[in-house]
């Protein structure tokens, strides 16, 4: 069977809401980690994990950070009054500018690709709502903003949304501050006003605990809409024992979408489109993967989409290396129709090739990789990772990496009490 055949329903299993963690451990790294290896099947306590990784490897974890991405606002009466239906904009990625840098420095105006909660209320008209706002930079505390949101058309299944921030009157007039010079940046205004997107299967509302344990503890870059949930076990202490084991650690940035969430409800996955996320990846991260015979230990399914992609970008390089860094987007069944003509080793060597080509240090592109039965891992050789829905794209990526045995791994986490899904515990799997 090819794999765009795969029926998703052959990818199932029973998971009682009772299984699926609603918070995190207290400590982070106490969860169970249950470990693969080789066909064999056993746990440990993830402060441990170090015991069970080659001295020397080479470890990648996704640096991403979450974004308040959650933004609520009140319908307008008659009265410009915002007393009518509560609109849920939920915030998907970047439109103007597109660069996620860029975006979050910006001041005054931005546009977003959205999805939009109660959108038939919305058909027309600009939602305002007023925030306080502290800038440490001008000493100002408590400032008023007024906030508007404008649609401004339909993109594919998303909405264009633009945004807007200004001094409220009462702002200028008290702080004697000139538009001009408060400079307010959209990050400033999601710390203000968003809230936190915990996956829905969560069925809770966002705590403020979340804001810390819904983050690694090396996020650093803000973008995602989602948690890379494997790295939320690991601590300080976790790292310091990793580090002392010899392994080398580089990070990656692979933005999570809203649509690691969106449920495959065709009957074969080849129905089933994949979302695109964005991706950065430095040039000393290729040279470290070199130095390392292109393998390493991938620290979630986010750096596993990130680093397979490399491969694939390598490759469409030995063709033509005049390529920029959008055409080397790589498409969600690409692997399956292109020959890997090149050893992993030549596809890293080229993009080293064109990062200096380019003068470039970080490598900014994007993917829509789909890995499921029938893919070929290239660079990965272990992976650690949580408990993924049933019938999800990443129960598909796990079933390849381990050959098909997902049953046995997922049997043994059911009967042994492990806590599933993004706050659940945790595995290492070595085919």
């Amino acid at each position: 069977m090819s794999t765009k055949n795969i029926h998703i329903s052959d990818y199932n299993y029973p998971l009682p809401d009772e299984r699926i963690a609603k918070f995190p451990k207290a400590e982070r790294d106490t969860s169970k980690l249950l470990i693969y290896k080789h066909g064999e099947v056993g746990e440990d306590v993830f402060y441990n994990l170090p015991d069970h990784l080659p001295e020397g490897a080479l470890m990648v974890m996704n640096n991403t950070k979450v974004i308040q991405a959650r933004l609520h606002f009140r319908k307008n009466d008659a009265q410009g009054q915002p007393t009518g239906a509560l609109i849920e904009i939920f915030l998907l990625e970047p439109a103007m500018p597109r660069d996620y840098e860029q975006m979050f420095q910006q001041r005054e105006r931005c546009q977003w690709l959205c999805l939009i909660g109660n959108q038939k209320k919305w058909k027309e008209g600009v939602l305002t709502r007023t925030l306080k706002i502290k800038n440490e930079r001008l000493k100002i505390k408590d400032v008023s903003l007024a906030l508007t949101a404008t649609r401004k058309g339909e993109v594919g299944t998303s909405q264009l949304v633009e945004f807007t921030w200004t001094l409220s009157a009462s702002s200028h007039s008290s702080f004697n501050v000139q538009r001009s010079t408060f400079n307010v940046s959209f990050a400033d205004v999601l710390d203000a006003v968003g809230e936190l997107p915990i996956p829905p299967y969560l069925n809770r509302e966002t705590q403020e605990s979340d804001k810390t344990t819904y983050q690694t503890v090396y996020s650093k870059i803000k973008g995602s809409v989602a948690a890379p949930t494997a790295g939320l076990h690991f601590t300080p202490r976790v790292l310091s024992a990793v580090d002392a084991r010899g392994i080398e650690r580089q990070e990656v940035t692979l933005h999570v979408g809203a649509g690691t969430f969106r449920p495959v409800k065709s009957e074969t996955i080849g129905e089933h489109p994949m979302h695109t996320e964005y991706i950065a990846v430095r040039r000393e991260t290729i040279e470290r993967l070199l130095a390392h015979d292109s393998q390493a230990i991938a620290v979630g399914t986010t750096s596993v989409r990130t680093l397979e992609s490399l491969y694939y970008m390598g490759l469409k390089l030995e063709s033509n290396p005049a390529l920029s860094a959008d055409d080397l987007h790589v498409c969600q069944w690409e692997p399956y129709e292109t020959t890997a003509s090149i050893t992993p080793a030549k596809a890293l060597q080229n993009l080293l090739e064109w990062y200096d080509r380019n003068g470039e240090t970080v490598l900014h592109s994007s993917t829509q990789i789909i890995i499921a039965p029938g893919y070929d891992y290239k660079i990965v050789k272990m992976l650690i990772t949580n408990f993924h829905q049933p019938q999800s794209t990443l129960l598909l990526l796990v079933s390849a990496f381990v050959h098909g045995d997902w049953h046995k791994i997922y049997d043994y986490a059911l009967a042994h009490d492990f806590r599933f899904l993004s706050y659940g515990d945790s595995s290492l799997l070595i085919p």
